[in-house]
């Protein structure tokens, strides 16, 4: 493993930039600051001009494997994240077959330990009848466990009362849960369904997945953590009355969290009628009033986390009726992207995209020693040019998908260049050929 200086670099981290160089070696960050007279080192890398972030840890995404290999795997969306700055992921359980037993848990974790250069982790599923095996996660091991409020997953739907009542009673590590009314999304559903057939508008989307869905299904999930005193992150916030049951309180300590998706705070309900199904999403993206409103509370501090929800499919499913087309898309090569032209427009400080993509999401899962730029810490970075646009196009997508709702944007930054576990994976726009496997991520802090 080569020792790296990183020399003249801008440092973003904890609320404030630095310029200093930085060693790394053996995968750690050895030193920040001036590196001493004599010092050995494989090779030198001028930052002069660039930025330096800790890599993003993305705490909700679909790599699709097992079950959904002609969507993604594990190996191509891994690659995908790093080229877009994203060191780590936690991965959902809704693949096939799901992840709501250990085996096929750890069936997962050694698939991605065979494919993914990206460092990993995936949640444990809840469903109706696995209660007993969600009280033995084990909280150094896994990120979560994840419960799926909503219609959107089929089987994986948890929703009779005395099993969710014993998930937040006893699951020993956090809860993170996708959130909507299912009954209330069926009756819209046949309303829709009764008016235009099969030939549903993509624009009716956020109206049969509308706030009210999601406020009475995120309530009920803050009422359980609250009587069972549980760790809960609400995954993917979409609207503005949903923002009333979430505080700015410093997020150590914070029993009820938020999260935030890229998508949700770039599109808006006038996205439709350009995009129509590519942008089909659950919960739904909203109004250009409920994206200022999750914007504003990314920045207070109010929603917690921003991810990306990455869902890939393929370019022929999306183009499918509405009830046939599925919900989500491809979003983890942009995820930084995104979210530096939101500070290039003055929507969020760079500082707080940092706090909330990369610090926040290790705080709140207990990761060790990831998310931040600090002495002792696995050097998982990424570097940033500044003045350099990037041209989404389809023949530089990594994700297996080949499609993005973004093509033809030009953003106004680029990744330069991603470090994982110390070494360069990404730089002039190619994967490093011989890159390493990413590491298991493992948890302090993390138990209920």
């Amino acid at each position: 493993m080569a020792t790296v200086a990183l020399r003249n670099a801008e440092l973003v981290n904890e609320g404030r930039r630095l310029r200093a160089d930085v060693l790394l070696r053996d995968g750690l960050i050895e030193r920040i600051g001036t590196i001493p007279a004599g010092t050995h080192v494989d090779r030198e890398i001028d930052l002069q001009g660039k930025l330096l972030l800790p890599g993003l840890i993305d705490d909700q995404v679909h790599f699709r494997e097992p079950g959904l290999t002609h969507k993604a795997t594990i190996a191509t969306e891994a690659r995908a994240a790093v080229a877009g700055g994203v060191t780590s992921f936690m991965e959902m359980p809704n693949t096939n077959p799901p992840a709501t037993n250990f085996e096929a848990l750890e069936a997962k974790y050694a698939r991605a330990a065979e494919t993914s250069i990206a460092n990993y982790s995936f949640f444990f599923g809840g469903s109706n009848t696995n209660l007993e095996l969600v009280k033995a996660v084990d909280p150094k091991r896994v990120c979560g466990v994840k419960v799926f409020m909503g219609s959107s997953t089929g089987d994986m739907l948890v929703d009779q009362e005395a099993t969710l009542e014993g998930i937040f009673r006893y699951a020993p590590t956090l809860i993170a849960t996708h959130c909507e009314d299912t009954p209330m999304i069926k009756a819209a559903e046949a309303a829709a369904k009764a008016k235009w057939g099969e030939d549903v508008p993509a624009g009716e989307h956020p109206h049969i997945r509308n706030a009210d869905a999601c406020y009475a299904s995120s309530s009920m999930a803050a009422a359980l953590a609250k009587r069972h005193d549980a760790r809960l992150h609400i995954l993917h916030i979409t609207t503005a009355k949903e923002l009333s049951l979430f505080s700015a309180a410093p997020l150590k300590g914070k029993r009820l969290t938020a999260e935030a998706c890229v998508h949700h705070l770039w599109f808006a309900e006038e996205d439709y009628a350009r995009l129509g199904h590519q942008i089909k999403c659950n919960p739904a993206v909203k109004t250009s009033a409920d994206r200022a409103a999750v914007r504003a509370a990314v920045a207070a501090g109010v929603i917690d986390v921003i991810a990306t929800d990455h869902a890939p499919h393929t370019r022929e499913e999306k183009a499918q009726t509405y009830f046939k087309a599925p919900s989500g898309l491809p979003l983890v090569q942009h995820s930084l992207l995104i979210l530096l032209d939101l500070w290039k427009q003055g929507v969020l400080p760079l500082e707080t995209i940092v706090e909330r993509a990369s610090h926040a999401p290790a705080v709140l899962f207990g990761v060790e020693k990831r998310g931040f730029i600090r002495e002792g810490y696995a050097a998982d970075l990424v570097v940033v040019d500044p003045a350099k646009p990037h041209t989404v196009r389809a023949d530089n997508l990594i994700f297996q998908c080949g499609w993005s709702p973004l093509e033809g944007h030009t953003f106004a930054c680029s990744i330069d260049r991603t470090f994982v576990n110390g070494v360069c994976v990404y730089e002039d726009g190619m994967i490093r050929a011989d890159a390493p496997k990413g590491q298991r991520l493992s948890f302090e802090g993390n138990a209920r």
